[in-house]
């Protein structure tokens, strides 16, 4: 990875050897490995056996952790993009440890990544991890390669969003969720 960093920087005109760019390969291979760490990681280690039988169940049990913040790199430029993910479920009889769905979207979010993908796969792994009776995903997110190249559009945010189970079917329980993370309050 540092040689090839040395030829990325020759390749854009600059000195490997200048005195600020002398240890820039060793830095940007540590980066790099630290930005994509997703890829040796796996949700059962991340979730650390902090599943727990709460004999929870059913519609009027929605568990909501909003705000996390998430930073990634695009696949297709290597660039990053930066934001928040929203997620949402209603238990069947396990809960997960809230800092675990955290730790989940990390996971996803610490690959190259397609905002998309990585909405799917967040949700897709708490169903797996916990069986729940549905769950919501919502990410909004920055792109620097929409930001710093191309269109070059500050401010521009993509919102993507999953639902699965009782989420895709049930209009009411998906429009609550939604209410949640947009800050609304909610009475049932």
């Amino acid at each position: 990875m540092k040689g090839a960093c040395e030829t990325i920087l020759q390749c854009i005109g600059e000195d490997p050897e200048r005195e600020g760019l002398i240890k820039t390969p060793k830095r940007w291979a540590e980066a790099l490995l630290f930005l994509t760490k997703g890829y040796t990681q796996t949700i059962e280690e991340v979730t650390n056996d902090a599943v727990f039988e709460e004999g929870l169940g059913g519609a009027n049990d929605m568990v909501v952790v909003r705000d996390i913040d998430i930073h990634s790199l695009c696949e297709h430029h290597m660039v990053p993009f930066t934001g928040k993910v929203h997620v949402g479920y209603i238990p069947r009889r396990k809960v997960l440890g809230i800092s675990k769905i955290a730790r989940i979207a990390e996971v996803f979010a610490r690959r190259l990544q397609v905002q998309e993908r990585l909405t799917r796969e967040i949700g897709s792994a708490i169903m797996d991890a916990i069986n729940p009776l549905g769950v919501a995903v919502v990410v909004e997110c920055s792109h620097m390669c929409m930001v710093m190249r191309g269109v070059q559009k500050v401010g521009s945010n993509t919102v993507t969003s999953s639902v699965l189970g009782c989420f895709q079917t049930d209009q009411k329980t998906r429009s609550e969720f939604f209410s949640i993370i947009n800050g609304g309050n909610f009475r049932r």
